[in-house]
Order: structure tokens, then C-alpha cells, then sequence
């Protein structure tokens, strides 16, 4: 009976099928579409989307006014992503038409009248804000200038509040889009405006201090991007966007990674993730920004396993809310390669981490510029991977062509990093070490210990001596003197300095210690100093018996559970304000 009662047919509803209808005689009925309600204008486009029918909906949503009424239909943006990323795929530039079309439609000469200019400041918030979700940032960008114009006009108290958070916006998607020679420049214009604002009422500086943050993080100030982010975690308040808190609390914790504060980046990327799962939903891309830090945080703190189900979830979520080739998409995909790369680097099963890899640079290539700093990094990933598909490779043609693609896209990862943030850089000395390691594979030894040595010179210089960057670039450098210039001693004495502080800083069972172990244990044994091979014989069987008791217990990374609120958690942040006087001065 209930079986008979599950085949039974169900009409469609009457909604539905009128949607279907107008659908079926598109062209009849398309004039009288304007005058119906967003949500149904909506309904009726996107199922062009679900038919196929996607010149007809680009020539829709090509038209500005038609695509400020589906911005409005907020409970299906969702569904507007996959429509927009299906037009943009089609070979519709959409994003570009648009963006084109409100930076000469808005303009400060036809925006005379107030009530029409802000009207146009908020279609151009809700237009940059949707083109910035999508990962389109050069149009989001274009819209927000354009903004920024408006804002400008009037200088009373409530522009300037409109003109610091079209700033702030600005700011956020030249940070996005590694513009950072212009996002230096908003950051001080957003300064200048906040100075002006502030001095007839006080004002909320929480996004303003975490897109500093994100600028100086990418450029490798972590100092300041610390204070920063410290100052930025005190000024979260219950009335901010939900949105802007997740950012927040993510981009902050990313700081204090860097700086090796790690139970202060576990809090916080905890929150993120808390907060933006209960606001946004687990489908949201919201909640895969906060999931992808989190990945970075777990990634550092050597929880590798639990880093790749985080990055797979995030990626899982950009790839059914955007698709093809998305921004989004290519970053995760980036990500998820390089922790799938640590995961397996001793398996030597590089598959999985070569194709997303791969992926990643294919929608980079076809939506960027070539000479974009985001390709720097995923052909930087891309480079690792092949080595040690070489290295482990029993063809040596084969084996000669991979090292020499390796050598092509490190060599042209660091010109990209050299042009955007100079040779006094951290990640221009990720790129040297790369290199240092990849000379050694090819048996050009002299310039790979050049390598490490320009490497490890500027990580310490910007960093400290006993910073992670720096261990592992002192590592390295041991393995190049033991296995391959016998230089023993000077390998012995690099070996105890990375083992030291990979010990300090992650514990006995750091997996980063295996390869200095074993190290030493082949030095140990070619000088012929048994009692010292021993005891590092005895040291490694130890860590062996940590990693496999480690990797026996279940990875379970979201299952956590918060005791404190926001509230609270910025309550315990305050009571400890050293860092806000760094980012204080830093403003001045």
C-alpha cells in the first residue's frame, strides 16, 4: 500500500506551471515581465538558467535595472551565483557588462540630485558586493570607484560614513584581487576619512583594521598586521554585520598563525567557524572562507589530516555554489593541492594533489591576466609536486623533462613575487628555498646552497632565528650538506637547530622532525659515529611511535563546541590591549 502510494502522481504547482508557460513563450510575454515583483521576475530567469536558455538570460541580466531587482531577492542568491557563473562561462561578460554599465550610467554629473546619488551608492554596494562574493574583483573594483566618486560629492557627517565603508569595500577587493600597490593607497584614504568622521561622532574601525591587517599579511608585515588584527578584535560588536565578523575573526587568526600564536588563532578560527556555520548555513560560501582558514590554521599547527577534510569541505561548497572557471574555486582547489601534497609527501601518492593543482592553474590561467600574483602561488604548489613525482620516477627522461617544468614555473613564481613585493620579502624567500630544493634534485648543488642561503638570510632578518619559516629552510640546507656536498658538521649543526625548533614550537610528535631525524641518522652512520646513530636510531622508532598513535586516533575537526560568545570572547581579548597600541602607532 505505501508503495503504491509513492507512485502516485503529483501535479506541479499552479505557481510553477505559470512559470514554465511564460518560460515556454519567453518572447510573447518578456515586455510585461518588469512589472511583476522581483522574486518572480527572478523565478521566471532562473528557470531560463534551468532550460538552457542562457542568451536570452544574458541579454536579460545585461541590463542594469533587470539585474538591480534580482540583487534584491537576497534568499536565492545562491541560485543567482550559478546562473551568473553559467553566463560568464558561455563566453557572456556579464560581470564586465555590468560593472561598464553603472560606472557610466553613475556618475558624479548625473547624480547631481542626493536622493538619486544615494540610490545609486546603494545599487553600486549591492552590485560590487555580489561581483566581490562571485570572485569577480577587477569589475567589483571598477563598481566601487565609481562609488567612492558619489561618495565623495558631499562631505556632511553621513557621506563620510558611506565613503569609509565604500573604502573599506575597495580596500577588501584590491586585497582579494593581490592589488596592493592600490590597496596602499585606499588604506590611507580610508585613514584620512576616518580621521574626518570621527571627529563629531565615534565609529566602528572593526573591517576598516582587518582589511590593514590583510594587506600587511600579504605583504609580510606580520608585526603589524598582528597589532592590527588585535586592535580589530576589540571593536566586534553584536550590531556588525554577521559577514563582517566572520572576516574578522578569520583574517585575525591567520595573523596570529604567522606569529605563532596558535591557542589565540584556534579560538579565533574557531568562532569564525562557529559563527558563520549558525548564520550562513553549511552551504554557504561564507562558511567555506571561514572553513579554508581554518584549513591554514590546522595546516600550521601540523594537523594535517584534519586540514585536508577542512579544505575538501570548503572546496566541496565553491564548487556547488559557483562552478566553473570561479576565483573561488581555483583557490581551493590550491589549497586542498598543497595539503594533500604534505599529507602524502612521504606515501609519494601525489595524484590527487596534481590534479587539483592542475585545476587550480587551468581556471587561474583562463580568467587572469598572466602575470597575475595568484598564479605565483598555485604553479609555486604545482613546482613541488612535480620534484617529487621526478624525483620518485624511474625514467630519467621523464624525470629530466619534470625537473625542468618545476625549474620554469618556480623561476617564473618568483619573478611574480619579486614584482610585487621585492627581494626583502618572506614569500620571495619561500621562492629561493623552493628553488634551493629543486637545484638539489638537479644536482646543481653550488647554486642550491645559494638558494638556502638567500633564503634563510631574509626569513631571519624579517622573521627571527627561531621562526618555523626559518626551520625549515635551515632543514633543507642540512640536506643538502649531508646527502649531496659532505659537509657534515655544518649538516649536523643545521639538523639540531631545525629540530630544535620544531620541537619548541609543535612538540615531540612535529612530522616536520622525521626528515631531520633521519637525516641525522645517515650522517651519523657515513662518519661513522655509532653511539650518536644509535641514539637517533632509538629517537626516530620513538616518533614513529607518536605519529601512528597520533594518526590511529579519529579526525573528527569540527567537532567542537564554544562556551563563550562573541561578547566574551572580545571581553578576554581586551583585558590583554599590548598589541593595540602597536597598531595605534602604526596609524599615526
Amino acid at each position: 500500500m505505501a508503495s503504491a502510494c509513492a507512485l502516485e502522481w503529483v501535479p506541479d504547482s499552479l505557481y510553477n506551471t505559470a512559470v514554465s508557460a511564460i518560460v515556454a513563450s519567453y518572447s510573447r510575454h518578456r515586455r510585461e515581465l518588469k512589472s511583476l515583483p522581483e522574486n518572480v521576475q527572478f523565478d521566471i530567469y532562473y528557470k531560463l538558467y534551468n532550460k538552457g536558455r542562457l542568451c536570452q538570460l544574458g541579454m536579460e541580466f545585461s541590463d542594469l535595472d533587470t539585474f538591480a531587482k534580482v540583487l534584491k531577492v537576497i534568499d536565492k542568491r545562491h541560485l543567482l551565483h550559478h546562473c551568473f557563473q553559467a553566463l560568464m562561462d558561455h563566453g557572456v561578460r556579464i560581470s564586465e557588462v555590468l560593472a561598464d554599465c553603472f560606472s557610466s550610467q553613475y556618475t558624479p554629473e548625473t547624480c547631481i540630485v542626493p536622493c538619486n546619488r544615494e540610490k545609486a551608492i546603494g545599487l553600486g554596494f549591492s552590485l560590487g558586493g555580489f561581483l566581490s562574493d562571485a570572485g569577480w574583483f577587477f569589475d567589483s573594483e571598477k563598481v566601487y570607484r565609481s562609488c567612492l566618486q558619489l561618495c565623495q560629492m558631499n562631505i556632511m557627517q553621513a557621506c563620510r560614513y558611506r565613503a569609509l565603508e565604500c573604502c573599506v569595500r575597495l580596500l577588501h577587493v584590491q586585497n582579494a584581487n593581490c592589488k596592493y600597490k592600490e590597496a596602499d593607497h585606499t588604506y590611507k584614504e580610508a585613514l584620512r576619512i576616518c580621521e574626518l568622521a570621527e571627529q563629531e561622532a565615534p565609529i566602528n574601525k572593526a573591517s576598516l583594521y582587518t582589511e590593514c591587517c590583510a594587506l600587511l599579511f600579504a605583504e609580510s608585515q606580520y608585526d603589524e598586521a598582528y597589532g592590527f588584527c588585535q586592535t580589530a578584535v576589540t571593536e566586534l560588536t553584536d550590531n556588525l554585520h554577521p559577514k563582517a565578523i566572520v572576516d574578522v575573526l578569520r583574517q585575525c587568526s591567520k595573523a596570529c598563525v604567522v606569529k605563532r600564536e596558535f591557542d589565540k588563532a584556534g579560538i579565533l578560527i574557531r568562532h569564525a567557524v562557529h559563527y558563520a556555520r549558525e548564520h550562513f548555513g553549511s552551504h554557504h560560501p561564507k562558511y567555506s572562507d571561514a572553513l579554508l582558514d581554518f584549513g591554514f590554521f590546522l595546516l600550521n599547527v601540523d594537523s594535517i589530516n584534519a586540514a585536508v577534510q577542512v579544505y575538501q569541505m570548503a572546496l566541496d561548497i565553491r564548487q556547488s555554489v559557483f562552478g566553473g572557471n570561479n576565483l573561488h574555486v581555483a583557490i581551493a582547489n590550491e589549497d586542498l593541492a598543497y595539503a594533500s601534497y604534505v599529507l602524502e609527501y612521504s606515501s609519494g601518492r601525489f595524484d590527487a594533489a596534481k590534479d587539483h593543482a592542475e585545476k587550480a592553474i587551468d581556471v587561474l590561467t583562463h580568467i587572469l591576466p598572466a602575470d597575475h600574483l595568484l598564479l605565483s602561488s598555485s604553479k609555486r604548489v604545482k613546482a613541488l609536486i612535480l620534484e617529487e613525482i621526478a624525483i620518485d620516477s624511474h625514467n630519467k627522461e621523464l624525470e629530466s623533462q619534470m625537473l625542468h617544468n618545476a625549474q620554469e614555473l618556480h623561476l617564473q613564481s618568483l619573478e611574480l613575487a619579486k614584482k610585487a613585493f621585492g627581494e626583502n620579502n618572506v614569500q620571495t624567500a619561500k621562492h629561493y628555498g623552493n628553488l634551493g630544493r629543486l637545484y638539489q634534485s638537479m644536482q646543481k648543488f653550488e647554486i642550491a646552497e645559494e638558494m638556502h642561503l638567500k633564503a634563510i638570510e631574509i626569513k631571519e632578518r624579517l622573521l627571527g632565528s627561531e621562526d618555523y619559516e626559518v626551520a625549515l629552510s635551515v632543514g633543507h640546507l642540512a640536506s643538502l650538506y649531508n646527502y649531496d656536498m659532505e659537509k657534515y658538521d655544518e649538516a649536523e649543526q643545521l639538523y639540531l637547530r631545525s629540530i630544535a625548533i620544531g620541537k619548541k614550537l609543535f612538540g615531540e610528535g612535529y612530522s616536520g622532525l622525521e626528515y631531520d631525524y633521519r637525516g641525522l641518522l645517515r650522517l651519523y652512520r657515513t662518519v661513522e659515529n655509532e653511539d650518536a646513530a644509535g641514539r637517533y636510531a632509538v629517537i626516530l622508532q620513538q616518533w614513529n611511535q607518536i605519529r601512528d598513535r597520533d594518526n590511529a586516533a579519529q579526525v573528527k575537526p569540527l567537532d567542537f563546541h564554544l562556551d563563550s560568545s562573541i561578547s566574551a570572547l572580545v571581553t578576554s581579548w581586551t583585558e590583554n590591549n599590548s598589541c593595540v597600541a602597536m597598531a595605534d602607532d602604526f596609524l599615526k
